[in-house]
């Protein structure tokens, strides 16, 4: 009993972050399942505590899906991720249950839904565009986001990384897991520690993120103008969400 109960504490902490997160970003859709699940995970609680049966299993399954959780962990992040940065960062956060390689699945599916219902859905999970305009391998962005934020040059992620890294510091840190991943990502920020075994000043990571970031960003704004001004004259709609496609994919598809 005692395991069950801090596995269901664990969960309830991790459903109560991801609530506040939510209604910071008033995402109300994703407000309402998680709130729904804390109930249910309290009222299981509860019904431990008080010696009767709880009234959920613990393994039920989350009414949020896995493009939703996707779309909470790039919002959090503002600039583009690799997958599994957005699931480090959907379960630190919001309690997320997924996996990298629903990712990767996910952003074809996408790509299909855009092409037979083109701007049929409020937001796309898309790829990222690389110099030459085509996809940029396991980097998702947001349909939404302006074509500038959505393109890649040769310093963009290094500028990615720090962005990330300044809203992951910059959320509460109420979690374990949360405190986890800031670790990882400081150590790749020169200043960002003090040498300590302790965990990171969220603010000094998030000043030391800012101080490298000012380096590179006149650099990178421009390079992504320029690329964001190519795309919007040689894409069309597809190819400006999903990349263009490139010599070796028309290849494989003239041999299919």
């Amino acid at each position: 009993m005692s395991d069950r109960l801090d596995e269901l504490e664990r969960r309830i902490d991790g459903l109560r972050a991801g609530v506040r997160k939510a209604m910071r970003h008033r995402d109300a859709a994703a407000a309402r399942t998680l709130r729904a699940e804390l109930r249910s995970a309290e009222r299981a609680w509860d019904a431990l505590v008080s010696g009767g049966q709880p009234e959920i299993k613990a393994e039920a399954p989350r009414l949020v899906t896995v493009r939703e959780q996707a779309h909470q962990g790039l919002r959090l992040l503002g600039a583009a991720a690799q997958p599994r940065l957005v699931v480090a960062v959907s379960d630190a956060f919001f309690g997320g249950t997924i996996r990298s390689a629903q990712l990767t699945s996910l952003r074809r599916d996408e790509e299909r839904s855009f092409r037979s219902s083109p701007f049929g859905r409020p937001y796309y999970l898309c790829a990222a565009l690389t110099d030459r305009l085509s996809p940029a391998r396991g980097l998702l962005t947001l349909s939404t986001w302006p074509l500038e934020r959505r393109v890649v040059g040769p310093l963009s992620p290094r500028v990615d990384f720090l962005t990330c890294a300044i809203a992951v510091a910059e959320h509460d840190q109420g979690d374990g897991r949360a405190a986890r991943l800031l670790v990882r990502m400081a150590r790749n920020i020169p200043g960002a520690t003090d040498g300590t075994f302790g965990p990171p000043d969220p603010v000094r990571v998030a000043e030391a993120a800012r101080a490298e970031l000012r380096v590179h960003a006149g650099r990178d704004t421009r390079d992504r103008a320029e690329l964001a001004e190519r795309a919007t004259a040689q894409l069309g709609d597809v190819a400006r969400l999903f990349g263009a496609a490139t010599l070796s994919t028309i290849m494989k598809e003239k041999a299919k």
